[in-house]
């Protein structure tokens, strides 16, 4: 990591600026039309997150949020997206790493119970 002097002073890591704070910034190498694009991308799964939670994207419903995002974004663009690169565009503005599950969540999913009814559903109430 190399740091370098940004404007007014301030040090930033090289190849990334204080007023962008996405994890993945677009590169200077890249042209207009595809930073226009790039926007416009992320715009979408932004508009898309009004549809489909982020906070369900953990949990049993994690598959279906993110089957939905991805479907959004392929309807509003006209071509295919995987559910990896709907995950790296949601790495740029959310910490994803929050959103797994620990272990004791996994322990309390995977734990196998019977399911019995109360025993005052059986009970018969005389009038």
């Amino acid at each position: 990591m190399k740091l370098v002097s940004g404007e007014n002073g301030i040090e930033e890591e090289e190849g990334m600026s204080s007023h962008f704070p996405c994890k993945n910034p677009l590169s200077s190498s890249s042209s207009p039309d595809k930073e226009q694009s790039q926007v416009e991308v992320e715009l979408k799964l932004l508009e898309a997150l009004e549809i489909y939670p982020l906070v369900k994207l953990c949990g049993i419903h994690r598959h279906f949020v993110l089957f939905g995002l991805t479907e959004y974004l392929q309807r509003s663009f006209s071509r295919q997206f995987s559910p990896s690169e709907v995950l790296q565009l949601l790495d740029r503005f959310y910490n994803l790493e929050m959103l797994q599950p620990d272990d004791e969540e996994i322990e309390i999913l995977n734990r196998d119970t019977d399911f019995c009814l109360p025993q005052s559903f059986f009970v018969k109430e005389e009038p």
